[in-house]
């Protein structure tokens, strides 16, 4: 299993398709005991939340977010934490709406605070 992801920040490497997430959005990782949260924003993110488990390098969780127009929305996400040359941490992404129509994949990687 790779490092914990606590304290941690993530950046999107792409805008992705399909996705409300972009390159300007922050994700601030926590992890206890197997439980994974997070805190996020920016871009067209005003305010958002994700909560799950880790398993290994597996991620389980459920986001929901506020976007800067009013409107909410929210989905499950299943990640893998992959190391990069280097040290940094890419989670790969799978991720579906549950509050709307749509499916993708995304890819975040660790960034410097």
């Amino acid at each position: 299993m790779t490092s914990s992801l606590d304290g941690l920040l993530f950046a999107p490497a792409a805008d992705p398709e399909g996705g409300e997430v972009g390159t300007s959005t922050r994700f601030a990782y926590h992890e206890r005991d197997g439980r994974i949260w997070a805190e996020y924003s920016g871009g067209a993110i005003e305010r958002g939340h994700l909560v799950g488990t880790r398993d290994g390098d597996r991620l389980d969780f459920r986001y929901v977010q506020l976007r800067r127009d009013g409107g909410t929305s929210g989905g499950h996400c299943v990640s893998t934490v992959v190391t990069l040359p280097g040290g940094r941490l890419r989670l790969e992404e799978t991720w579906e709406w549950e509050s709307q129509e749509g499916s993708g994949t995304s890819v975040v990687e660790q960034i410097d605070g």
